[in-house]
């Protein structure tokens, strides 16, 4: 008898880079439409804007690696109210094979999508 165990993986990647086979389930994660890009080339599966942070939140932010760690939290605060979108990304981890965040942001380290990839890793299943 053979076991097999699913293995998935969460990734994060920007909008502006070819999609993938890898990549799996694509999922934007940034409440503006990333510029220059379009629908066909993205081939994402799911926008989800209302998880991005706020308006507020990202101006604010201004991808400043010196505000990293106060957005960070600040994020993190955000997305208590969005217990639902979180969830639901959880399930698509769990659904597929990989699942990766894709966001707009030049500097790969400091962006929403790393922010929700962390949760996501720590979340229970």
């Amino acid at each position: 008898m053979t076991f097999y165990i699913k293995s998935t993986m969460i990734s994060t990647k920007r909008a502006y880079l070819p999609p993938e086979k890898e990549d799996g389930f694509r999922v934007l994660v940034d409440r503006l439409w990333p510029r220059g890009v379009s629908k066909n080339s993205i081939k994402l599966d799911l926008w989800m804007k209302d998880i991005a942070p706020s308006d507020n939140l990202r101006k604010w932010f201004a991808h400043d690696p010196e505000r990293w760690k106060e957005f960070k939290n600040k994020y993190l605060d955000e997305l208590k109210d969005k217990k639902e979108l979180v969830k639901h990304l959880k399930i698509m981890e769990k659904s597929n094979r990989n699942l990766t965040l894709v966001y707009s942001a030049r500097d790969e380290k400091h962006n929403n999508a790393v922010v929700l990839m962390e949760l996501l890793k720590k979340s229970p299943p």
